[in-house]
Order: C-alpha cells, then structure tokens, then sequence
C-alpha cells in the first residue's frame, strides 16, 4: 500500500476529512505559508488525529525557538525539514527525522527514509520524476510537489514511491483544503494499490 501524507492541515475539516478517507499521516505547516498554524493550534486540530495517523511539523530553516515550541507544545511523531536543517535540531526519541531533498540536490547516498519535491514547497510544481525514480529505487521517498488527483496515478507508476505527499493539489483555493478533494485523491492512490495487487496476482497465477 502507497503511504499517503495530506499536509498542509489548518482545519478541523480537513483533518477529519484526512482521517476518514485512510490518510496515514497529515501535516502541519510551522513556516511561512498561507497554511501556516502554531504550534497550539496543531495540537488542537490533531486531537482529531487517532494514533495511528502519523502526525508531522513541517518546517523550513527554523530557528532554535520555533522547533523547540513546535516539539514542546505540538509533540509530532516525525519532524521534516530540509535534510540541511536536521543537524542543528535535536529530537527527541520519540519523534522521527524526515529529511526533505529537492530537485537537482539529490543525496548521493540517500537515508533510509526521505521526501523529495520540487524546488519549492507549496508551490504546486511537479518534482523531477526521472530524479525521484533513481532515488525511490535506493530508499523509501515519498514523493511530493504538485500532485493531485489527476496525475497520481501516473506518479506512482513511473516513480515507484513509497509514499505520496499533497498539499495544494487538494485545496479548492490557495491554503484552503478541499474535503471532497482529499477523499479523491486518496481513493486513486487505493485504486492504483488495487490495481497493482490484482495485476501482480495474475502475474504468479
């Protein structure tokens, strides 16, 4: 099964929506974004969030303060940042790293786990799938930067990622999610799961 992240989350919809329609992990925005919370509003909208959802603090360069708050008060299960970030934050043991790489900076030795999007975040532009094959080959990537309903299908066929990751692509305006949106874009992942399943089945028929 396709791990699915719906990020961006800055409402009790959306985050229902996220957990209802089989979301393993949802994100919350603590940068500079129109999807942007703080950390007591992320602990708020989470109580929504059963256990087994992944909860994640999205961040970029953040000072000391901030990722110490967002840790403190939010407690997320994994913490991602660009992979340059994560040497100067301290987790604790309790919360998981995701280092985030972009197009064209591509680790040479990739870590076990990773996100790989376009230069960009949230910006709506499709991350560099060649670049993101090799990569999804090597590690489990997540795969991220302009997808939505539309184009997953074809993402995860050509990618082979471990996991999808959507903001933008399920809003139905800039830092506003789409319920409706969210729901679709995670059956297409299943239907695509589905689909493989039943096509590896004949094949060791």
């Amino acid at each position: 099964m396709t791990f699915v992240k719906i990020c961006g989350i800055n409402s009790v919809a959306a985050a229902e929506a996220a957990v209802a329609a089989g979301a393993d992990a949802v994100g919350f925005v603590f940068a500079g974004s129109p999807r942007e919370v703080t950390p007591e509003r992320a602990r708020e909208l989470a109580a929504v969030v059963p256990s087994t959802v992944k909860r994640v603090a999205v961040l970029r360069h953040p000072p000391r303060a901030l990722w110490e708050r967002v840790l403190d008060v939010f407690a997320p299960d994994w913490l991602q940042t660009d992979a340059s970030d994560l040497a100067d934050i301290d987790l604790p043991p309790s919360c998981a790293a995701l280092p985030v790489y972009r197009d064209g900076r591509a680790p040479k030795a990739p870590p076990a786990r990773m996100l790989f999007e376009g230069a960009k975040s949230g910006s709506g532009r499709t991350a560099d799938w060649d670049e993101a094959r090799a990569l999804a080959a090597r590690c489990e990537l997540i795969l991220a930067g302009g997808l939505d309903a539309a184009n997953v299908a074809d993402a995860i066929r050509t990618v082979r990622p471990w996991g999808v990751d959507v903001s933008s692509g399920v809003e139905r305006r800039r830092g506003e999610k789409d319920p409706q949106k969210i729901r679709e874009f995670i059956a297409r992942v299943r239907a695509f799961d589905d689909g493989a399943r039943g096509r590896a089945g004949e094949e060791n028929a």
